[in-house]
């Protein structure tokens, strides 16, 4: 069973950054287990770590990290019909948060252990993989710009501050053209945001999923368009006052295509930014990951 696991380790990732190869090793070694590790900094490569450890023999992938981190392994792992384990060492873990994986490092290593699996779907564009969400407009434009002014030295809140400065002062909104079901449908809107599977948005549950298994992606746009509608938006996820059958235009689908006026559009996939070719083809691949889960509640 030692042989079969290997834990792919992002040192930079989220609060945990402590709890890293020292502590992970000895949880893993009071349950008799000893796996491979494959330890990355913040500039590694995961892609090519996972694939080094399945040419090691590895059956279990465990990537120990945040979402970026478990989107990357998560990706060589459909690829490769393996088997994903999750340790939540980032900031946010929603992915580990929607399977109900303990957030506690004891208690998720022991889910590990325990061994129990299913498959979940993922989303999917322009053949790239996610886990939770993929969108264009408003947020990848935020993450370039803030990401540009962190590299001349401002910290992450001034550098977020001007970032939106920055968007806002031009224009926030984008033209699309949406086609689905043999439907095609024409926007201006300020992101087109594609769930993987159907995400709560209200003020109690908040980019929460209830499953994982449904085979249907959710698309949402901004339903009223302006910079007026815009900025009560931001005002209303604020105070957690999102108002999912007001605010936001869905579409439910296993697939959409989306054609924006460039020939290229930064694409944001799990808090990822990549410039990516129009037109996006979104699908759903059903049951495509395989996953080790907490045991049902009874």
């Amino acid at each position: 069973m030692a042989n079969a696991i290997a834990v792919i380790l992002n040192r930079g990732s989220g609060s945990h950054a402590g709890e890293t190869y020292d502590e992970v090793s000895r949880l893993f070694r009071e349950k008799g287990i000893e796996p491979d590790f494959h330890d990355g900094g913040e500039d590694a490569d995961i892609s090519e770590l996972v694939k080094a450890a399945i040419a090691g023999g590895a059956e279990t992938i465990v990537a120990g990290g945040g979402d970026g981190t478990v989107s990357s392994v998560a990706a060589e792992v459909v690829d490769a019909g393996k088997t994903l384990g999750i340790l939540p060492l980032g900031t946010l873990n929603n992915f580990s948060k929607d399977l109900e994986i303990p957030q506690k490092l004891t208690d998720a290593v022991q889910i590990i252990v325990d061994g129990l699996t299913t498959t979940v779907d993922v989303g999917e564009v322009n053949g790239r993989t996610f886990i939770n969400n993929s969108s264009l407009g408003l947020y990848p434009r935020l993450v370039r710009h803030r990401e540009a002014q962190q590299r001349l030295g401002r910290g992450k809140w001034r550098s977020a501050f001007w970032a939106a400065l920055r968007v806002f002062k031009r224009s926030p909104f984008l033209k699309v053209k949406l086609e689905v079901d043999g439907f095609k449908i024409f926007r201006k809107t300020p992101f087109v945001f594609v769930g993987n599977n159907a995400y709560e948005m209200d003020i109690y549950n908040i980019g929460r999923r209830p499953t994982l298994s449904d085979g249907r992606l959710s698309v949402h746009l901004l339903k009223h368009g302006g910079r007026a509608a815009l900025v009560m938006l931001v005002i209303r996820t604020l105070f957690g006052r999102l108002r999912q059958a007001k605010d936001f235009e869905e579409i439910t689908t296993s697939e959409i295509e989306v054609t924006t006026k460039k020939n290229r559009v930064l694409v944001a996939l799990d808090g990822e930014i990549e410039m990516m070719e129009s037109p996006l083809t979104f699908r759903i691949l059903p049951g495509a990951l395989r996953v080790i889960v907490p045991a049902p509640k009874e």
